[in-house]
């Protein structure tokens, strides 16, 4: 089966009051091929997942959503990386729900895998625990974390087969995987589409079987390029 699609066939897929689940981590590993166009299509009122806002300092990312007030709830570990979502946090435009990072990336592989929840201990005795079930072990007690599941997810590799085995690179290789697993829809934004059977089998990060539609990203010289200029216009590199 050629998963391969263009972008305009899976923004069709996409309507206001989506749950979306972006994999990534501030920035890298991130389709913001993908973002870009929904930003375009203008949907709105959706509530999205991702680990943590944006890449620090905002203005790239999941940031021009969060300016347009397309996101009505986000769930997240972390969202200070982004000025666009504090400021429409602060004036009541954005609804954000947290989760210790290790908790978040646990609700969502319980998700995709089809459990009822995950038991931990983290945010015992703090607000984290307000109003969650709590479970006792052994004598020692957890809360139960509920899966998190989404109706479409975005994913970022590097290269994919066109039956749908995704290969990441570096730093690539964080949430994406997980998040694969986690939506009823799953797409993956990519450098490079290949044949199949020209990834090695060990260098697969997430199997064809999670994956529903590739679509052409940036090529790689491309991306880099646009990390370069990014990351050298903040001052993180020189």
């Amino acid at each position: 089966m050629d998963k391969v699609v263009g972008l305009d066939q899976v923004m069709d897929r996409v309507t206001d009051g989506m749950t979306i689940l972006f994999g990534g981590f501030c920035g890298v590993g991130t389709a913001i091929t993908c973002i870009d166009k929904l930003v375009k299509k203008g949907v709105k009122d959706l509530t999205v997942m991702a680990v943590v806002a944006t890449q620090p300092g905002g203005n790239f990312d999941l940031a021009p959503l969060f300016a347009n007030k397309q996101i009505k709830k986000f769930i997240c570990a972390h969202v200070g990386t982004s000025p666009e979502a504090v400021k429409a946090m602060k004036t009541g435009d954005l609804d954000v729900e947290f989760y210790p990072m290790g908790s978040w990336i646990e609700k969502v592989r319980a998700g995709g895998a089809g459990l009822g929840g995950v038991l931990t201990r983290t945010g015992l005795g703090t607000m984290v625990e307000a109003g969650k079930d709590k479970v006792t072990v052994d004598g020692q007690e957890y809360i139960l974390e509920k899966p998190l599941h989404a109706d479409i997810a975005f994913i970022k590799g590097y290269r994919a087969d066109k039956l749908g085995n995704i290969e990441y690179r570096y730093a690539g290789l964080n949430t994406n995987p997980t998040v694969a697993m986690a939506a009823d829809y799953t797409v993956a934004e990519v450098n490079e589409i290949v044949e199949v059977g020209q990834i090695d089998p060990q260098r697969v990060g997430t199997p064809a079987v999670f994956v529903n539609a590739i679509v052409q990203g940036k090529n790689f010289g491309e991306h880099v390029a646009t990390y370069r200029e990014l990351w050298t216009h903040s001052g993180q590199i020189k």
